[in-house]
């Protein structure tokens, strides 16, 4: 098993960073929303702020219960996650973004480790395809061997530098920041979901997989 050699109290704080890097920019323009309300007469103005704030609210909102899902300790220790809350908090945070979602997971439970995976690799996933895209999203089980799919295919669809080594190989990142901790924390609950990850990249499109049986992805971490 891998050792990652990061202090918890580090872990924890980079990854509230990272949560309220997501936030921020939604809950600034429901406050510039709120200013222009305050100080504008113009009828028109005041339409287009208040669309501003509603807008911002449904997104920070979106964020904020994607993020309780992804990061957060929901449903308590050893618990499972719901998928279709887990499906709708998704498309909920997909509504803003350039990517589309495509989820195919099953109605059902998932054990809690497994779920967070999920949605982390799902933020994996949309980072690699900055430009615009689809990412479909499916989760099966098969006897005693769960696996977790994701594919992004979009323009230039690509990993970030370092997240392939960090994903499959136990790597740390360096420097390890507010953005670089979000794919090992991905890695963290792999491990904690006693699973395997592989990543395989074509042109335009970028996969992600979880196994319960690390060796079946043996292999396929193959750069092209």
């Amino acid at each position: 098993m891998t050792e990652y050699n990061i202090d918890p109290l580090d872990l924890a704080a980079l990854v509230a960073s990272r949560v309220c890097h997501d936030i921020i920019s939604p809950v600034g323009a429901i406050v510039n929303g709120l200013e222009v309300l305050e100080e504008e007469h113009d009828e028109s103005m005041r339409a287009f702020a208040m669309d501003l704030v509603q807008k911002s609210a449904r997104q920070a909102s979106a964020k904020l219960q994607f993020a309780r899902l992804a990061f957060g300790a929901s449903g308590g220790a050893g618990s499972e996650i719901d998928m279709v809350e887990a499906g709708r908090c998704s498309t909920a945070f997909f509504e803003r973004e350039k990517a589309n979602l495509d989820w195919r997971v099953p109605a059902g439970l998932l054990p809690k480790a497994q779920a967070k995976l999920l949605l982390n690799l799902l933020l994996i996933a949309m980072n690699s395809i900055a430009r615009g895209g689809t990412i479909v999203v499916s989760a099966g089980q098969e006897g005693d061997v769960a696996t977790l799919e994701l594919v992004a295919e979009g323009d230039r669809a690509r990993l970030g530098a370092g997240i392939r080594d960090v994903l499959t190989q136990g790597a740390v990142p360096s420097p390890l920041d507010a953005h670089a901790v979000q794919p090992l924390y991905a890695a963290l609950l792999a491990q904690e979901a006693g699973m395997g990850v592989s990543v395989s990249e074509e042109e335009n499109r970028v996969t992600l997989k979880a196994s319960t049986r690390p060796e079946a992805l043996a292999g396929v971490n193959d750069p092209d």
